[in-house]
């Protein structure tokens, strides 16, 4: 049987183009049947800054088993994300990297049945939902972030924080063992997106992420008519149970699933690398950190929750996120497939190639963004944004696919940052610089030293 990722699996597909054809392209493909797969694993910002450099901002090259071209900077991010033309398809560049874990998912679709699911996902993140999550965050960040105290590694305290929020709002699920079992499945599903080994073999990555992803329809699969049929349940799952296309018709249950695979990932693992890195950056300057807890306090006093209506008033706070999104983006890189032969930049690109755009390197670009290397997070006020390229920065991606939980996303971090920063100082050792695993998202190697000390 054809593997789900397959070109086999999916003769709907464009074929792809066939290596020789994008010969005229600058590049190079590596070695036999690797290609450049493991010098991208081992540093990927420094691989694409090198292909840069020889190549220029279109540049060829083999990892992951095809060939593909990488199309740089923000007129680049503009052509493939607003994709005014339908030129590029989502599902098909994402397809062959995530088609055995999370096939069917938001980001996996296009067009018409793209644009039907998000209008009816759209749900549980109107008002009325968002207000019960805030409650909720309030409740579960007042309860836990007391006990964050004295020397402790930041990224697996908030993982397992955003797995528990995710675990409230998202499945209306009770903390404990069946969470971390689901937590469990998640990691090892986003760790086999990356696996050099692409079939599910046993004791491989790609094996464990199946085997997560299994246990996970084994998870919802039983529970969806349950909570089709009880309207009192305001969890994003049951919502999405309840949810109607435009027909009428509700999704099967096979969709419901795939979706709530792919969300609960792209939820509860982006937004836990983009708290790190705001975190990090804010321990980094200490300056900033006490600018965010002074709007904070402004806001509401220390440990009292927070209402959804003052969430407007974290403009610093929100600038601050900004900045870490742009420096550390949680999606390093967006690929797509093309869908008919089209120009860029001088080049003439065939149908059926994979082309991928790389938020990280257009974000620190000196031609969008003085001073790249800077943490200033001033950038992002009206005044400093005017003129800049509006795909200079797409941390949320863009067009039809930008993220459907950006506001949830917005709404979270300030929440944890208000309950954390207005009763802790974060500190960090001097001279510490911790390394990064960029792909497939990413966090910090050794989980990020800090010191809490309370105020």
């Amino acid at each position: 049987m054809a593997l789900a990722s397959s070109e086999a699996a999916n003769p709907h597909w464009t074929p792809r183009a066939k290596p020789e054809a994008l010969d005229h392209i600058p590049g190079e493909n590596g070695l036999p049947f690797i290609g450049n797969t493991f010098r991208i694993l081992r540093d990927p910002p420094a691989f694409i800054n090198y292909m840069i450099g020889k190549y220029g901002k279109v540049y060829r090259s083999s990892a992951f088993g095809a060939v593909n071209l990488s199309l740089i900077g923000a007129e680049a991010n503009e052509l493939m994300l607003f994709d005014r033309d339908k030129l590029f398809s989502s599902e098909q560049g994402w397809g062959p990297v995530l088609n055995l874990l999370f096939p069917r998912g938001l980001m996996l679709m296009d067009f018409d049945h793209h644009r039907m699911d998000r209008r009816a996902l759209g749900i549980a993140f109107k008002p009325e939902p968002m207000r019960g999550y805030v409650a909720d965050m309030n409740r579960i960040f007042a309860e836990q972030l007391p006990k964050w105290r004295g020397d402790m590694l930041f990224y697996p305290a908030i993982k397992q924080l955003t797995l528990d929020v995710a675990a409230d709002a998202f499945l209306g699920v009770p903390l404990g063992p069946e969470a971390d079992k689901i937590n469990k499945a998640f990691v090892d599903m986003v760790a086999a997106s990356i696996s050099p080994v692409r079939r599910p073999l046993p004791f491989t990555q790609m094996g464990r992420g199946v085997a997560g992803r299994n246990y996970l329809i084994n998870y919802f699969g039983p529970q969806i008519e349950e909570r089709r049929r009880n309207p009192n349940r305001q969890d994003m799952f049951s919502q999405f149970c309840r949810a109607t296309r435009d027909d009428g018709q509700y999704m099967t249950d096979s969709e419901i699933v795939d979706h709530m695979n792919f969300l609960m990932m792209a939820a509860h693992d982006t937004i836990t690398s983009s708290v790190t890195s705001m975190i990090w950056l804010l321990a980094k300057h200490p300056e900033w950190q006490e600018k965010v807890r002074a709007e904070c306090l402004s806001i509401a006093p220390a440990g009292s929750a927070i209402s959804p209506d003052q969430l407007d008033s974290f403009e610093l706070t929100e600038y601050a996120f900004k900045e870490a999104l742009r420096m550390i983006p949680p999606v390093p890189s967006i690929p797509r497939r093309a869908l008919r032969d089209f120009e860029f930049m001088g080049y003439t690109i065939p149908k059926g190639t994979t082309v991928s755009i790389n938020p990280t390197v257009t974000h620190m670009m000196p031609e969008y963004w003085e001073n790249p290397e800077i943490f200033d997070p001033m950038r992002f006020t009206p005044e400093n944004s005017k003129g800049r390229h509006k795909y200079a920065w797409v941390p949320f991606g863009g067009g039809a696919h930008m993220c459907l939980g950006l506001h949830f996303a917005y709404m979270q971090m300030k929440l944890f940052m208000h309950h954390l920063l207005t009763q802790v100082r974060v500190e960090v050792a001097e001279g510490y610089d911790p390394a990064w695993q960029a792909w497939p998202i990413p966090k910090p190697k050794d989980g990020l030293r800090v010191r809490m000390v309370p105020l």
